[in-house]
């Protein structure tokens, strides 16, 4: 059965009696001629208070102007508008906010102007809620975590969620101290303190300051939540029994109307890192939903607190191992006068090194391995303990470098990590006093700069070899140049070369220019370098600086003497001579015994001349002899029945130290004994070796 047509006015009824949307017809004065009741927003208002009446008069939570200038917007040009988002306080239910969509449509008059119009209003405030609750975890996991530092990832986590989610948002961690110490699981102790490391807006002041550092009152939401792990929503009253437990602390609460809160421990691993704590004044409190926001908030940034700890103690334990793999206090020494400076801003591998060699001579070392932090820092330490033991054994600079880097390459074939094609770099430079001479090598590391005393800088061209850990079996060549006493030394990491803006070359010529004051004191041109030349606070910068002396002729005493054996007596009358100018005479008979034994071992196993020369040296004696075999002697202990074999433990016994060098073309076995406490007396010593013979 076909019915009739519909009455539009029986449609019209039904709309603005059952519509769920909030229906309003305004006249071209914006007043409201008729609703519908029923929606949400104004049910329950009484008819009189909204016929007859603009938005602004019976919905005052809204903004009237932004309604209206909508209102107006329709009526002048006479196009619709649609789902226009409007927030504003229910008119009735003032406790709570609403989220609508706005739609206007206008209507149709006999002329050319708008009578009025039919507005639209639909609720979406649980829509836009859930939608608003998505956008803070994206604002949340966008910009939280950009840095691996503690304080900047809570300052970044609570202006993610101020003004958005929350009115006041407070990060506080659990005060173990600047070196991020390992969390323990579990529950945290009520009495442990937490220190307040972000707020936001930043003025707020609700219970402590940032920077605060003190337990939370116990029995409180907060120690509940470091407890047991769980976060919280709690209400904020008058009435509430836990504020009973700090009234003064808790009262800025009540103060600034705070009627909503939620308490999330930030976990990682199952340790409780700290709490963060969201307050809201505004109408709407936090729900249930709103919970379940914060545990993720609390989560996501937990666990970049929990990195930013990590680096934090990884990046103090290398810093605190490679300063102790560092040295300590560098020696004073003839040869040079050195000052440094070392800054390990990246935890990473430079090191430097001092080491007096034989001969009064000195090595300047300053060495860089490749990446950062604990390994870096170990590795470091390992070549630096192996490139002291090779100088030790008195190699060539050439030999050295080929060593360290056999242990270069058995550190990487072990799997010691890194993140280049090389372990390391390094430079040498040996300098010896007596002959004024440098010998300087590299592998893949930049080139000394030297000043003469007159602060002109000198060119120096060591050839670069190629880096440590490289393999290849590629050579090394040092540099021989010679300097005048009082110049300086300066070898340098490629962190200090970093200043912005200038390349190699550049950031060279600005260090030599640094340094062109030769003549002031060390340190202070230490100091001066950092200033200007602003080093990378992303890599270690190592300046290691030396101020060249010589030793005067009247230390050093030296002869030639021919490879005979009646020669021996010579030697000794001469040394006799040089102990008593030097007024040493209780050195002679000690001096006179190991350069007997020494001359006499280099004429009866070596070809051609012996040299033979005394060095004086700050409470030290050294006595020399070079000859031409290659062929290192050994210690060794003689049986009862040999004739000899007794000459080297000879002097090993009167020596404080003893050792053989090799240069290019012969050997010089060297003694060195002090002058400034207890000697052995050579009388004893040939009772020890009557001994020996007799056992």
């Amino acid at each position: 059965m076909t019915g009739g047509p519909v009455d539009d006015a029986a449609v019209l009824s039904a709309l603005f009696a059952d519509s769920p949307q909030g229906l309003f017809v305004f006249d071209a004065e914006q007043k409201v001629t008729r609703y519908n009741p029923a929606g949400r927003g104004v049910r329950n208002l009484p008819a009189e208070e909204v016929v007859g009446h603009g938005v602004e008069e019976f919905a005052p939570g809204f903004e009237g102007g932004e309604l209206r200038a909508l209102i107006d917007e329709v009526l002048a040009s006479g196009e619709p508008l649609r789902s226009r988002l409007v927030r504003g306080r229910s008119p009735s239910e003032p406790h709570r906010t609403l989220a609508v969509e706005v739609s206007l449509f206008p209507l149709r008059g006999p002329g050319d102007g708008v009578p009025g119009l039919v507005g639209v209003v639909e609720d979406v405030t649980e829509r836009q809620a859930a939608a608003d609750r998505l956008a803070v975890l994206s604002a949340v996991h966008a910009t939280v975590g950009s840095t691996l530092e503690a304080r900047t990832t809570a300052d970044e986590l609570v202006r993610a969620l101020v003004p958005g989610f929350a009115d006041v948002a407070c990060v506080d961690l659990l005060d173990d101290g600047p070196d991020g110490a390992v969390r323990r699981t579990g529950p945290v102790p009520s009495a442990v303190p937490l220190r307040r490391v972000s707020s936001a807006p930043a003025d707020a002041r609700l219970s402590r300051k940032d920077g605060d550092s003190r337990p939370f009152p116990f029995p409180t939401p907060f120690t509940q939540a470091l407890n047991d792990g769980q976060a919280r929503l709690v209400p904020v009253s008058a009435d509430e029994s836990w504020l009973a437990a700090d009234p003064d602390g808790f009262a800025p609460l009540l103060v600034e109307h705070v009627h909503s809160m939620i308490v999330a421990p930030l976990t990682a691993r199952d340790s409780v890192l700290g709490l963060l704590t969201l307050y809201r004044d505004r109408p709407d409190p936090f729900e249930e939903a709103d919970l379940d926001v914060a545990r993720q908030a609390a989560a996501t940034a937990a666990a970049h607190l929990d990195n930013a700890n990590s680096y934090c103690r990884e990046h103090t334990v290398a810093a605190a191992l490679q300063r102790r793999l560092q040295p300590g206090v560098t020696p004073r020494l003839s040869a040079v006068e050195t000052a440094h400076v070392y800054l390990p801003e990246g935890a990473g591998g430079g090191w430097f090194d001092v080491v007096p060699l034989s001969g009064t001579r000195v090595a300047l070392v300053v060495g860089d391995v490749a990446g950062h932090g604990i390994e870096a820092a170990a590795t470091m330490g390992q070549l630096r303990v192996a490139l002291r033991t090779l100088a030790l054994q008195d190699l060539e600079t050439d030999e050295l470098l080929t060593h360290l880097d056999e242990v270069a390459a058995q550190l990487t074939a072990a799997g010691a990590p890194t993140a280049t094609t090389h372990v390391a770099t390094c430079a040498i430079t040996v300098y010896d006093p007596v002959s004024r001479q440098c010998t300087a090598i590299r592998a893949g590391h930049p080139a000394p700069v030297v000043v003469d005393p007159e602060g002109s800088p000198l060119t120096v061209d060591v050839p670069e070899g190629p880096p440590l850990g490289t393999g290849g079996g590629r050579a090394f060549t040092p540099a021989v140049f010679e300097v005048e006493p009082g110049s300086l030394l300066a070898h340098f990491t490629s962190g200090l070369l970093a200043a912005a803006g200038e390349d190699g070359a550049a950031a060279r010529l600005h260090l030599e220019h640094v340094l062109a004051p030769a003549g002031r004191p060390l340190q202070e041109l230490c100091d001066t370098a950092v200033y200007r030349m602003a080093p990378s606070p992303r890599d270690d910068a190592v300046l290691l600086l030396a101020r060249t002396h010589a030793l005067a002729p009247e230390q050093v005493a030296d002869w030639t003497l021919p490879a005979d054996p009646s020669v021996v007596g010579t030697a000794r009358r001469l040394v006799g001579q040089q102990l008593a100018v030097w007024e040493l005479d209780e050195a002679v008979p000690t001096t006179e015994l190991i350069v007997s034994e020494l001359v006499t071992n280099a004429i009866r196993y070596g070809r051609g001349p012996v040299r033979l020369r005394l060095v004086r040296d700050r409470g030290r004696l050294l006595c020399e002899v070079t000859d031409t075999n290659s062929a290192s002697p050994h210690l060794r202990h003689a049986r009862a029945s040999d004739e000899g074999g007794r000459g080297l433990f000879i002097v090993m016994r009167l020596s404080s130290h003893w050792g053989v060098r090799h240069g290019r073309r012969d050997k010089t076995t060297w003694s060195e004994q002090r002058l400034d406490g207890e000697r052995p007396d050579a009388t004893d010593l040939f009772d020890d070796v009557v001994d020996l013979a007799d056992e």
